[in-house]
């Protein structure tokens, strides 16, 4: 973690340094159905805070359908117009109106980011949407990220990215963050639904996300709450942000200095640390898995030579090809039994893993007439999960 920004004595030492800060619908609406304004105020404030001892923070901000439904109120479309991204259409420039106003009474500039998953699916724009965000960042600017609802109908019926916490994930990975907190109306992970069950627990530090933990996120999200998100999407942004190196805290965005205490490794919400202490930006692409075109399952023999002994696959494990990719592109790599275990830039399209799947790699050349190496996927460019 880059700690070499202390900020003053008097505002105390910065842990974490390069900040993505999540804000959900129902922290911005103050649980009403409409932006409040005092909410977002305090989050700014916070913000301005941060950037006064050093730190550099970006939004990931939902809002933006709850300010087109205050704006239009009750609205019919047609059928094949989702109203949500009506909503969006109509909400997002006064989302930034808003942020744009609030950071202006602190001097600082609000850089207003749509991002959509064609953005990220390839490492060309990957690497552009760094680079602009770094460079705001550097310019002392505060980028406030969404995705792009008005174009992204996949997103508004749920799948794709589909949501802001595992928005807030790739972006984490994007610009290498150090902590990525997501800020919600539940202080962070319990044993059961604290709003269901009184005598619920908070977990102060989660380790490894495994089933018990997905199980104790639980549903999607709780009756009446305005996001599209819930803990179960934000235990699996915390997967892919861990994954990359960035720590990760689930916390409850009402919380009296809630952003900068967290900055300053105050123990609130529930932690994730990070899985490994950092990773180059490719491998974090590969891990957004936004640009795999395809699946790769192996036998039992190359699943335990990757994830025992770090090696390299080859054409000899490969047992089934799925998809279609070329030389160059990201794939899931999966064992026996379906699961995923790794993802990694194939050596070799998906007809021609299909043409030496299984054989030994002394035999590609003969096979192919050619080779690009004796690996399917080599160790340097995969990644395990």
């Amino acid at each position: 973690m880059s700690d070499s920004n202390k900020g003053s004595a008097k505002t105390g030492r910065l842990r974490y340094r390069r900040i993505i800060a999540k804000l959900g619908t129902n922290l911005l609406t103050a649980g009403s159905d409409r932006l409040d304004v005092d909410a977002m105020s305090s989050l700014v404030g916070q913000v301005a805070r941060l950037h006064d001892m050093g730190a550099e923070v970006i939004l990931v901000s939902s809002g933006a359908i709850a300010a087109g439904r205050q704006r239009l109120g009750h609205v019919r479309t047609r059928r094949d117009i989702p109203i949500r991204q009506v909503l969006a259409a109509a909400g997002q420039s006064h989302l930034m109106q808003r942020y744009d106003q609030l950071f202006s009474e602190h001097g600082i500039v609000a850089a207003q980011t749509l991002l959509s998953r064609r953005d990220l699916s390839d490492r060309v724009g990957y690497l552009n949407a760094r680079n602009t965000l770094l460079a705001l960042l550097e310019l002392g600017a505060v980028p406030v990220v969404n995705e792009n609802d008005v174009v992204a109908v996949d997103e508004i019926e749920g799948a794709k990215i589909g949501d802001n916490d595992n928005l807030s994930a790739l972006v984490a990975n994007l610009v290498d963050a150090d902590l990525l907190a997501l800020l919600t109306d539940t202080p962070g992970l319990h044993t059961a639904d604290p709003r269901l069950d009184p005598s619920a627990k908070p977990i102060a530090r989660v380790d490894r996300i495994d089933e018990e933990v997905e199980r104790l996120a639980g549903g999607p999200s709780h009756p009446g709450e305005r996001g599209t998100g819930g803990m179960t999407t934000k235990i699996q942004a915390a997967r892919l942000a861990t994954s990359g190196g960035t720590a990760v805290v689930i916390a409850g965005g009402s919380e009296p200095d809630v952003l900068v205490r967290l900055a300053q490794g105050e123990p609130l919400g529930t932690l994730f640390p990070p899985q490994v202490e950092g990773m180059e930006s490719r491998k974090r692409w590969m891990l957004s898995r936004l640009g795999v075109r395809g699946r790769i399952v192996v036998d039992a023999g190359a699943a335990r030579a990757l994830r025992r002994d770090r090696k390299s696959l080859l054409p000899a494990g490969v047992v089934e090809v799925d998809g279609t990719f070329e030389r160059g592109e990201a794939v899931d790599i999966c064992g026996p039994d379906g699961e995923r275990i790794a993802c990694g830039i194939a050596n070799y399209g998906r007809e021609e893993v299909e043409a030496i799947r299984g054989l030994r790699s002394e035999r590609i050349e003969a096979t192919l007439g050619y080779e690009f190496g004796s690996e399917v996927v080599h160790r340097n460019n995969l990644v395990l999960l």
